[in-house]
């Protein structure tokens, strides 16, 4: 009896953190915590700032103009910072786009895998993406108190604010071990960014690609026009400008609880049915939720309740990010995972920008919000399609 109740009870027993582990994990979640915030408050006060500074440029604020004008604006800029040639240029690019989800979702998600011990990283991976919607639903707050009394401006500087104590923190962080084991062999490729195109990692790049392409698609249609199509159905509901601007927020803090849950579900579930199978399912939440708000809700006559209970649901089904906090280390060694972390998520979002010019067009051209966003939907169609051609790496470890 004692032989067989020994190895049960050692096996619910987790490895202990060290100090660096956690104060490196809790920088990584600030950062990424940030990075959500930053691109929350951009969406936040899109609508605000659009109605106000169109017309001074000569433009009629219409809700196609505004839809219109914040698609160009968002995807042009995002793109735009890979175009910098100083640190001051890159920080306006940044600042303008609002997302930072390549580099900063890359080295918080590779330190994660690597620094934790191999029963808590994959775990770890859903605590870390919590940042992000952290991030959502501190920006909401900040928009429902601050945003909704000194206006978009306002919102702007609140993003700048909680960044030093992120350097506080980041100061007091060390390497991963297995990547310093990894540099004293002298065992780190020359080109990375090569090795990830070569011999077995090829494939596997390509449909991360293509699979985080999808996926940030159906994020931007989320995070972007999420807060403008609250704010136009609650002024439609008979809600004045400051009822409009907290009703968003509020829709916006339902949005990032539901993806919180989201992401902490994806681990148990990865580790019980797979990884392709759990993207799967996400990936179908998200196209169902994304067609039912924008494409069903966003045109009921009382569309705005509809729209606020979906809008939960479409949280929950993008924590499918989580998936790949988890899912791209596992597939590849310490030498080249942080380049093929950053080079599949930041091509995903070039992807993604040329998706919202195209939208941004449509939203031009019908003079509507709803149906133009309720088509990326197909995204995570191809995503659905895709997802087989996956390398699964369920019931493996890290590789070195």
């Amino acid at each position: 009896m004692s032989e067989v109740a020994f190895p049960s009870s050692r096996a619910v027993t987790k490895t202990k953190l060290n100090r660096s582990q956690i104060t490196g994990f809790w920088a990584a979640w600030a950062g990424w915590t940030l990075d959500g915030m930053d691109s929350v408050i951009y969406a936040l006060v899109l609508s605000p700032a659009l109605n106000e500074l169109l017309p001074k440029s000569g433009i009629k604020a219409t809700p196609a103009t505004v839809g219109y004008t914040g698609s160009v604006l968002f995807a042009l800029f995002t793109g735009a910072a890979a175009m910098s040639q100083s640190v001051w240029q890159l920080a306006v690019f940044r600042l303008l786009a609002g997302v930072g989800i390549g580099g900063e979702w890359a080295l918080a998600g590779t330190y994660v895998a690597e620094a934790w011990p191999e029963d808590r990283r994959k775990m770890g991976a859903g605590y870390l993406q919590t940042g992000y919607y952290a991030g959502f639903f501190l920006a909401a707050a900040l928009n429902f108190t601050i945003g909704a009394r000194f206006g978009w401006r306002a919102m702007f500087w609140c993003g700048m604010t909680p960044i030093i104590l992120t350097f506080i923190i980041l100061r007091r962080v060390k390497e991963p071990e297995k990547w310093e084991r990894k540099a004293r062999a002298h065992s780190l490729r020359d080109h990375p960014l090569l090795a990830i195109f070569n011999g077995q990692y090829a494939r596997r790049t390509i449909v991360n690609t293509v699979l985080l392409g999808s996926a940030i698609c159906g994020l931007w249609a989320g995070a972007v026009y999420a807060p403008t199509a609250l704010i136009g159905l609650a002024k439609k509901a008979g809600m004045l400008q400051a009822e409009a601007v907290k009703t968003s927020s509020f829709g916006m803090g339902l949005l990032s609880l539901g993806t919180i849950l989201g992401c902490l579900a994806v681990p148990p579930m990865a580790e019980r049915i797979g990884r392709k199978r759990t993207l799967a399912i996400y990936f179908a939440g998200m196209a169902i939720c994304i067609f039912l708000s924008f494409g069903w809700a966003f045109y009921l006559a009382q569309g705005l309740k509809p729209f606020i209970i979906v809008l939960f649901f479409l949280g929950f089904f993008g924590g499918n990010f989580a998936v790949f906090s988890l899912w791209l280390p596992e597939q590849y060694d310490t030498s080249v995972r942080a380049t093929a972390f950053a080079f599949t998520t930041s091509f995903g979002r070039f992807i993604a920008a040329g998706v919202n010019f195209l939208i941004g067009g449509l939203v031009s051209q019908m003079g509507s919000l709803g149906r133009p966003v309720a088509i990326t939907a197909i995204g995570f169609g191809i995503g659905l399609l895709v997802i087989p051609f996956a390398t699964e790496t369920r019931g493996k470890t890290l590789p070195d």
